[in-house]
């Protein structure tokens, strides 16, 4: 499943998210896309989607990669919080993610203001939304292996990228970014099933 950069506008818009189409170039729009087909079920799959939308010289440019916005199966069954795993809530975060090391070890886009998370402690294997938490989590957006089969622990709350080629290039765009609009980036979430 792919989308079209028309498809993620409309939906975020439908949401009275705000959507960034500024005159000056790499104004991104960083969205992700989880799979409303799974439910609460924890997959252990990227089957979610990130999005980035953004003009060039008054021309759209779009990119849809394969992704997680949930976490894995070891993420929910060894997570040591006793609130258990956390799992992002759909919604917009202004503001909400700068560039800066993810655990130290390469520059990602780290999260900087707080988002509201569902938290999980039963370790059922489904995911459970009735406890919210909000605050700064280390939701960050990077990257798992070079191409990786199952989520496991590489996202524990995080919005996680597939393939780390698609990560690299995520992020040479958003280094552009940073450079004409300044180090602050806007997270939306929504479902595949607000997709029309």
């Amino acid at each position: 499943m792919s989308y079209t950069r028309e498809q993620i506008e409309a939906a975020v818009k439908a949401k009275n998210y705000a959507w960034f189409e500024g005159a000056k170039d790499y104004d991104v729009n960083i969205v992700g896309v989880r799979n409303s087909a799974t439910g609460d079920k924890v997959t252990n799959l990227f089957d979610d989607h990130l999005t980035l939308s953004y003009k060039v010289g008054g021309e759209w440019k779009f990119h849809c990669w394969p992704a997680t916005t949930d976490p894995g199966t070891k993420g929910v069954m060894q997570y040591g919080n006793k609130a258990g795993v956390a799992r992002l809530v759909e919604g917009q975060y202004r503001g909400s993610h700068i560039i800066r090391l993810h655990g130290g070890k390469y520059e990602a886009l780290g999260q900087n203001k707080p988002v509201k998370v569902y938290r999980d402690p039963n370790k059922d294997m489904k995911y459970d939304e009735n406890k919210i938490a909000e605050g700064v989590f280390g939701i960050n957006i990077h990257k798992a292996g070079a191409d990786s089969t199952y989520v496991e622990n590489w996202s524990e709350g995080c919005q996680v990228f597939k393939r780390a080629k698609d990560f690299e290039e995520f992020m040479v765009i958003c280094r552009k970014a940073r450079d004409i609009h300044g180090n602050s980036f806007t997270y939306t979430l929504i479902e595949s099933a607000d997709i029309k």
